[in-house]
């Protein structure tokens, strides 16, 4: 399918390369030891790459469309990145076509789809089981000091709170959207606080209405100051608003991102009646 290590670069959740959140792909990566990885990664200089190798006996999956998947950002490997995989299943799709396909994760097996409408490509990941724990009071207000938020700029109806569906992010939701739009923070100390509680983003949100949100995620541990779309924030916040009782199932919410950035995109979440797992989807094109 590619030359040996091609670095192809790929936008998800838009289909506009202009828009989304960027990632490289390496759709053979045979051979590449985690150095060399973490070089590329860097040397591409997006939130994250993907590199993909053959997958493990008894993976599953059609012969050919099943595979291994690592993502490095330019910093450090994270266990499960949403837009990577979108971008990839993408880039896959290009060359193989549509339908089923299957990645074995750090984090676990992650199914994904992808489909063909009006010309244009998307990918929907399903993601690993998920879950939501606490967040200590110390920690918390550890995360507002390196935000710059004051504690009064939050909204009580969608209390702090660590959420996992492949990764661990931070859920803290404003309560206006100008609060939102106004990110300024401390990127050495947020990092440090991330990493003695092993985040991979903070999921900033305001909730426009029931089933639409403005998400922003400061990637400080990744490198970069900011994520443009995050596919697994996504899934997290989904799981959350759902044990949280914010929605009911079946639903879909539709999170936008990128746009405080210049860099606009939009993911869909689905959240099935009697399937903790949440369904990711967005659009992908490729970056010239």
């Amino acid at each position: 399918m590619t030359t040996t290590h091609e670095v192809l670069r790929y936008t998800a959740f838009s289909d506009d390369p202009a828009g989304g959140n960027p990632a490289g792909v390496v759709l053979d990566a045979t051979g590449l030891d985690d150095a060399a990885m973490l070089a590329i990664a860097a040397d591409v200089g997006y939130s994250e790459s993907a590199f993909l190798t053959a997958p493990p006996q008894g993976l599953g999956g059609e012969p050919g469309r099943a595979f291994t998947i690592r993502y490095f950002s330019p910093k450090a490997e994270v266990p499960f990145c949403g837009h990577a995989t979108v971008a990839t299943a993408v880039a896959l799709g290009e060359r193989i076509g549509t339908g089923d396909l299957v990645f074995a994760t750090r984090a676990g097996t992650v199914p994904v789809t992808v489909s063909e409408a009006g010309g244009t490509l998307r990918a929907t990941l399903t993601t690993v089981e998920p879950h939501s724990e606490d967040i200590a009071d110390t920690d918390l207000t550890e995360a507002l000091a390196a935000l710059r938020w004051p504690a009064a700029d939050l909204d009580p109806a969608i209390p702090p709170r660590i959420a996992f569906a492949g990764a661990r992010h931070l859920v803290l939701a404003a309560a206006t959207r100008a609060r939102l739009a106004d990110l300024a923070y401390d990127f050495d100390r947020l990092e440090a606080l991330m990493r003695r509680l092993d985040l991979t983003t903070v999921q900033l949100v305001w909730r426009e209405s029931e089933h639409v949100f403005h998400v922003r995620d400061p990637f400080p541990v990744g490198g970069v100051v900011e994520d443009p779309a995050t596919g697994a924030a996504a899934g997290a916040l989904g799981a959350y608003v759902r044990e949280l009782g914010l929605v009911s199932e079946p639903a879909e919410l539709t999170l936008h991102q990128g746009e405080d950035m210049g860099r606009p995109g939009v993911l869909t979440v689905e959240l099935r009646a009697g399937d903790r797992r949440i369904r990711v989807t967005g659009t992908g094109a490729r970056i010239d």
